[in-house]
């Protein structure tokens, strides 16, 4: 009996019961999954870079045609790689002045252009000055996407799955990582040496992404911007079709409200889109908004401290640290590996972690497996510099590669993309993720160029308890400030951000606040919601539900 109780509080258990109470119309739905799909493909762009520019390099066609190569031109390959996240940076900053403007599926279309146009520079470049112009045109697409592809799910999921859909972010940019690791691993193995074997590289994912523009045009737009920019009318019947159910159905008047008090209360006065000033002295200003940006910002600097990218990006090299093999082929071939494990870990983690034990119970896990495998390869390589090691501690070492993986796919890699993502206002999520986005790619570009410098001045063990040391600062970090938000509405979740800074965790023990325990509106009957919205003469509710 005792056990039962314990599993019947658990998070997992309540999870469990909300999904059960939530209409089948609003979670199987066709309209609101295509939408969230397209969103979570704006990923695609950053990690198919990612995963080509790390090996396309060993490409002899690339060689010959950029005259540099990994072994001989070290320098080069580091320009080569790294300027795309200055272009991410400038882009990502940049995109609040467009974002607002002209909407999320176009903002979506415009940087997926600017992504393309820059493939297409780099596919066709004759000299390495062009590259590197190409390199930084992609950033240009890629760091906006970053932004509005993340916000856009958060704005159109509903609670009662928004970490699982959010979560579909990751997934499709892992899924990339891998596709574009068995691209190059695939030229490499058929293709001649030519230019044609980095520019099939380069070249087929603009297809995929022109696809995805043509098929914006039959999705949806974010109900909440359409509230934003006073097209009421239109946000109401694109909210009903995100939801499957219909307007009179409590469900549907509950987030209606919510939504309509929350733009009333954030717009003021004034009314329509604020000036960049006045966005940003509310988000410095404001104490509660100035928590929530230094809060992301952490998420996205213990992610990178972490040590996971650097991994990612190293990885072949890193590869021969622990004994692997030196053949290229291999080399990639395990790259490609890697890869495919970090997808199948964000998916596990989207279908059985993210919601069903929240975000915290989900980073605490996470981030003690990869301070786990740091220790365990930093002390690997050091015995392994000392004299010769056991064959099993070498595969151990290489296992622990993987598991760290895991953990950062089920930790900070779903911190700063799900919960950076969720926080804000809806008046100022654009410029707060612009912002934060902006901080994370020139901080990226700066720990990216950096690895190899810190790998040498420690004697590459030490590097991975260097990892080790931040990620058990994440872990604190987390505690104390890292409130819970998984079950909570967008616009519930204000007084999470309100009190002293380091006791978020009490905060989230909170009666209403717990994963998992309905808040008062969503805990309103069907009649109540119905009666109480007819009283305040709400605008959402109709009687004839053909009109919509």
């Amino acid at each position: 009996m005792g056990y039962k109780n314990i599993y019947s509080e658990s998070t997992v258990a309540k999870y469990v019961r909300t999904i059960r109470a939530t209409p089948r119309e609003l979670i199987c739905n066709s309209r609101l999954l295509l939408s969230v799909a397209l969103y979570a493909c704006s990923g695609i762009p950053l990690t198919w870079d990612q995963g080509s520019s790390s090996v396309v390099s060993e490409l002899p066609g690339f060689q010959q045609q950029f005259k540099i190569s990994s072994g001989t031109n070290a320098n080069a390959i580091s320009h080569f790689v790294s300027l795309v996240y200055i272009g991410c940076g400038v882009g990502a900053g940049l995109s609040f002045f467009v974002n607002d403007r002209v909407g999320r599926l176009w903002s979506l279309r415009i940087y997926m252009l600017i992504w393309i146009i820059g493939q297409l520079v780099a596919t066709f470049a004759p000299n390495i000055g062009t590259l590197y112009a190409a390199r930084i045109i992609s950033g240009l697409g890629i760091g906006p996407l970053t932004v509005t592809g993340t916000n856009s799910i958060v704005e159109i999921a509903p609670t009662e799955i928004r970490g699982l859909l959010a979560t579909w972010f990751s997934v499709a940019m892992l899924l990339s990582l891998w596709v574009a690791v068995f691209c190059v691993y695939g030229v490499y193995q058929t293709i001649e040496v030519s230019r044609l074997q980095y520019q099939a590289v380069w070249f087929s994912p603009c297809i995929f992404m022109l696809l995805c523009i043509v098929a914006s045009f039959f999705l949806s737009e974010s109900p909440r911007w359409l509230f934003l920019v006073n097209r009421e009318e239109e946000a109401v019947e694109t909210l009903v079709r995100l939801r499957g159910l219909p307007i009179s159905h409590p469900r549907v008047q509950i987030e209606l409200q919510e939504i309509e008090e929350s733009i009333s209360k954030e717009r003021g006065t004034e009314g329509g889109l604020p000036g960049v000033v006045e966005i940003a002295r509310e988000t410095f200003l404001v104490p509660a908004n100035l928590r929530r940006l230094t809060q992301a910002l952490m998420a996205f600097a213990l992610a990178q401290l972490s040590g996971a990218n650097s991994i990612s990006s190293y990885f072949v090299p890193i590869l021969a640290l622990v004994g692997a093999s030196d053949d290229t082929a291999h080399s990639i071939f395990l790259s490609g590996m890697y890869s495919l494990a970090k997808f199948f870990f964000t998916l596990i983690a989207s279908f059985f972690i993210i919601d069903a034990m929240g975000r915290r119970k989900s980073a605490f896990i996470g981030i003690t497996i990869q301070v786990i495998t740091d220790l365990y390869i930093g002390v690997f390589i050091k015995y392994r510099q000392q004299g010769p090691v056991s064959t099993s501690s070498a595969q151990g070492a290489i296992v622990a590669i993987f598991f760290h993986g895991f953990g950062y796919a089920i930790g900070l890699l779903i911190l700063p993309y799900i919960f950076g993502g969720e926080l804000w206002p809806n008046r100022i999520r654009s410029f707060g993720s612009a912002f934060c986005q902006m901080f994370h790619w020139l901080f990226f570009y700066g720990i990216n160029a950096g690895t190899p410098s810190l790998l040498d001045d420690t004697n590459n063990w030490g590097a991975f308890i260097f990892f080790a040391a931040f990620n058990c600062m994440a872990i604190a970090y987390v505690f104390f400030m890292v409130p819970e938000i998984a079950g909570l509405g967008v616009e519930e979740m204000d007084s999470l951000f309100r009190g002293p800074w380091f006791k978020a965790y009490k905060r989230t023990r909170g009666p209403n606040l717990l994963m998992g325990v309905e808040t008062p509106n969503r805990a309103l009957s069907a009649e109540h919601a119905t009666d109480s919205n007819t009283e305040k003469g709400s605008m959402f509710v109709k009687t004839d539900e053909s009109q919509v």
